[in-house]
């Protein structure tokens, strides 16, 4: 084998998964947040799930994409552990048509499915039509890299030594470690199975010594899902681990039957003369047979990945931390945006009720006329400052990314709500501000004062409480009660100014406990004029993409 072959291995390697990341990226675009919702409804039940997870892994061609995707979705709170371990068994059947299709010598026309999707890319302005193109430009181009890496090996058939090696090892485990090691390095098993194919197809492999290589593959492309699950909660690290063991269990089970019955005889029997069906066909029924024979134990194999993976004790409040935006890194696009989305969702959330806590608090400061709990609210605004911070960093990150337009526009519109939450916590530390100078200057608001500042802070906590998250039935029942509330808190501000005006001219209230008062009230308005802010801004984030 010369240098040239080697270099042409690589180079049809490179197509090879270069294929697969454009079906990836295609079904991303064309699909956008809508994975989520796809997803949701085809994991109703195991059933559901396994189909599920075999028609998306088919489409894109990569059970390491689909596995990611998974571990990715069980991270964000997306998809429940139990879902996932259908959704995975459905992987491991969809990963086959690769090798079926490279059976049925469809890089025949690879060049052609090339051609035509690029041709859809440039020519064709509808961007549904060319993102669904990338899907079969990317077919096109992963066989066309299968062709070439078929083509270099024609000259390992005069290698004595490579033959040799190839056709003696007795021991299965030698086979199942260059299958598993060979598939970790390249993260795609897809490429390493037709690699086999291609070897075979020359005669230097027999189906007995290659059905080891192609069991140790299967655990091999688990790489991929633990490389991503690193820093991710522990409920994705479990997802990684029911993939290793749905491999694992199958490899020991279909090892055994290679040896104690003549299984790779009846394969060969099936499709004689032709190696690389031969090969596929026991990449199928390894598959299915360990789905059908693990499906009834699905929610037992989720248990176990508990026991072997416990919940950790969490970390303490007080440290400033992200909660649901985890590091989760991957060359693989697809389900990106919905979970990108998700994230964000669930930290803006999250930062929404530590506003609302500074605001209940600093309206009870000035209630009870003390600046105790200070330090607890002004650590709460920092926190709020440190979200606000840190949610924008990702969003502006993710932002350089391609993806859907309305992923696109969901994300900008998170970025404005960060924005309104973060003034808000800025005026609810104004009114602690009032309470901490009143109590210096020993300054009580009187009985019917109090009970004006009771129903202002019930009005903002509620207003607080109608833009709670975008994940509602109805945003325009939701902007129409905000709407409602900031002009109730409007027409609460003019009327409470009024009285203290009248009491301030009856003297009944001093100066500067009035001056207090209609600062509160100005930060009471602009509370209700964010919270509608945000109200608008979740609404034009569904009606711009409607």
């Amino acid at each position: 084998m010369e240098i040239s072959d080697i270099l042409i291995l690589l180079g049809g390697l490179a197509l090879f998964l270069y294929g697969m990341q454009m079906m990836s990226n295609g079904l991303e675009m064309a699909a956008g947040n809508k994975m989520k919702r796809i997803l949701e409804k085809l994991t109703a039940n195991r059933i559901k799930g396994v189909v599920a997870g075999a028609v998306i892994t088919a489409v894109i061609q990569s059970s390491s994409a689909t596995t990611v995707m998974v571990v990715g979705f069980v991270n964000s709170g997306l998809m429940t552990l139990n879902q996932a371990v259908w959704v995975i068994m459905g992987a491991n059947i969809g990963t086959t048509i690769t090798g079926q299709l490279i059976a049925l010598d469809i890089g025949v026309i690879a060049p052609l499915i090339a051609f035509l999707g690029v041709a859809t890319i440039l020519f064709v302005k509808n961007e549904k039509a060319k993102h669904i193109s990338e899907i079969f430009a990317g077919l096109g181009v992963l066989f066309i890299g299968m062709d070439m890496m078929g083509s270099a090996m024609v000259p390992l058939q005069n290698s004595e030594t490579f033959i040799h090696f190839m056709t003696t090892f007795s021991n299965p485990l030698i086979g199942i470690l260059i299958g598993a090691v060979f598939t970790a390095i390249i993260q795609s098993s897809s490429a390493s199975v037709g690699i086999l194919q291609a070897l075979a197809s020359t005669g230097m492999i027999p189906l007995s010594s290659a059905v080891y290589i192609l069991f140790g593959q299967n655990i091999g492309t688990c790489i991929t899902a633990v490389l991503a699950s690193i820093g991710t909660k522990v409920n994705a690290k479990r997802t990684t681990v029911i993939h290793l063991m749905f491999n694992i269990i199958g490899t020991i089970i279909f090892t055994v039957i290679c040896l104690v019955t003549p299984f790779t005889m009846l394969m060969e029997h099936i499709t004689p003369d032709n190696p690389v069906a031969q090969i596929a066909n026991v990449h199928t029924v390894f598959n299915i047979v360990t789905t059908l024979l693990l499906l009834p134990f699905g929610t037992y194999m989720a248990r176990l990945a508990e026991k072997i993976l416990p919940d950790k004790q969490s970390e303490q409040e007080e440290v400033l931390h992200l909660e649901y935006i985890q590091p989760f890194e991957s060359h693989y696009a697809m389900g990106q945006g919905a979970l990108v989305l998700t994230q964000i969702d669930h930290e803006v959330e999250r930062m929404r009720m530590i506003v609302r806590e500074t605001v209940s608090g600093s309206f009870d400061a000035v209630l009870h006329s003390t600046s105790q709990g200070k330090e607890e609210l002004e650590q709460k605004e920092e926190y709020i400052d440190y979200l606000n911070a840190e949610i924008s960093r990702y969003i502006v990150s993710v932002m350089h990314h391609e993806m859907a337009v309305e992923d696109s526009i969901k994300i900008s519109g998170y970025y404005k709500i960060l924005g309104n939450l973060e003034r808000i916590g800025d005026h609810a530390m104004n009114v602690l501000g009032y309470a901490v100078s009143m109590k210096k200057k020993e300054i009580v608001f009187s009985d019917q004062a109090k009970q004006e500042i009771m129903t202002m802070k019930e009005m903002s906590l509620r207003i607080l409480d109608d833009v709670a998250g975008s994940n509602v039935a109805d945003l325009k029942t939701m902007l129409e009660k905000t709407s409602r509330d900031e002009q109730k808190i409007d027409d609460i501000r003019n009327e409470y100014l009024t009285q203290q005006i009248e009491r301030i001219g009856k003297s009944e209230c001093i100066a500067d406990a009035g001056i207090f008062f209609s600062e509160m009230l100005t930060d009471f308005e602009r509370i209700g004029d964010h919270a509608l802010n945000i109200a608008e801004q979740y609404y034009g984030m569904l009606t711009r993409v409607v």
